[in-house]
């Protein structure tokens, strides 16, 4: 199979061009790839017809091919892409007035193992390239309709721990916030971890980065690891003073993500001892009442306990209530394993 041209950066095209091509010819490239999101290489108009051909012979786009799609009664829609290895790997697209948001998945799989998550029933099987990243975004515009730069929303939170893959998280997130690429706002592009701490701060070091979310899920060490097996490695107090040191930008905040589970971590006690762990950092929270699904054995906490719980936060900082997306397709936080129904 020929080598794909999706998800290289300028450099590296100009090498697949051939090292006596023009640095320009690259450049051309890079736009008609992410900014025209051609389908062949013979859209690519702005180059020469007989360098056309010659990438032909050797490279081809190599976006992701959509191989089924489920469509929820909130008009959310999940997608299966298919990769080239034959595997699949899940996106889903979240339709609104003001915008559209695209959730990306940055592995097949995920080897982190929450307790209250379906894609931790499948494991780990690959990371995925930064062209197969950005291609679930083209792929899901090109299926839905919409989704022009100026309100389109990223949110790497699919299948996967993207700390994990940060090399190809990192490439991707330059090309989707390249003025001559995607041309996404860094703004609105937000990556989610369960606490990688050496990974959070090499991603503080980049120029280039999305947003910083973090999902904490409890209020302690010994509730976090019950839930969390990755905070034996990265103990909630570690977890803590990285996000402490971590560099916001003037605009920014972190974001704390806490999937709220029916009698283990949704009570008065765990929200003021959440207001400690969060109360001097500049930073938001989201709160995810539990997204069912087979083989996870918590529920969701009744509306009067969210609100309870959304109360005490917002002593500490901002507090929203995550409203739930394409439950009924399986496409909601934590609910992502290729679920055929």
């Amino acid at each position: 199979m020929k080598r794909a041209l999706a998800g290289l950066e300028a450099e590296q095209l100009r090498q697949a061009l051939g090292v006596d091509a023009p640095a320009y010819r690259a450049r051309q490239l890079y736009r008609a790839l992410y900014a025209q999101r051609i389908c062949r290489l013979q859209e690519a108009t702005a180059l020469p017809e007989a360098l056309r051909r010659r990438l032909e012979a050797e490279w081809r786009v190599g976006w992701l091919e959509v191989a089924a799609t489920f469509t929820s009664a909130d008009q959310t829609r999940r997608a299966l892409l298919r990769l080239d290895d034959g595997r699949t790997v899940e996106a889903v697209w979240m339709p609104e007035d003001s915008r559209d948001t695209i959730c990306v998945s940055t592995q097949v799989g995920c080897p982190v193992n929450c307790a209250f998550c379906l894609t931790a029933r499948m494991g780990l099987e690959r990371n995925l390239t930064a062209g197969e990243i950005v291609g679930q975004v083209v792929a899901l515009c090109r299926a839905f309709g919409g989704g022009t730069s100026r309100r389109l929303n990223i949110v790497m939170m699919g299948m996967g721990e993207p700390l994990l893959n940060l090399e190809n998280v990192l490439q991707a997130t330059r090309i989707l916030v390249s003025g001559e690429g995607m041309g996404i706002s860094p703004r609105r592009v937000t990556v989610s971890t369960s606490g990688i701490i050496p990974a959070m701060a090499e991603l503080g070091r980049q120029a280039v980065r999305p947003k910083l979310a973090i999902s904490l899920n409890a209020s302690s060490q010994q509730q976090r690891l019950a839930l969390m097996p990755i905070a034996r490695k990265y103990p909630l107090a570690e977890l803590m003073e990285a996000c402490r040191a971590y560099p916001l930008r003037p605009w920014e905040r972190l974001t704390f993500e806490y999937v709220l589970l029916a009698g283990v971590n949704d009570t008065d006690a765990d929200a003021r001892r959440l207001v400690k762990l969060i109360g001097q950092l500049k930073c938001k929270v989201n709160l995810i009442p539990l997204n069912p699904g087979p083989e996870i054995h918590f529920a969701a906490p009744p509306l009067e306990r969210v609100l309870c719980f959304q109360q005490i936060v917002r002593r500490a900082a901002p507090c929203f209530i995550r409203k739930p997306r394409g439950q009924d397709v399986y496409a909601a936080c934590g609910q992502l394993r290729r679920m055929m129904a």
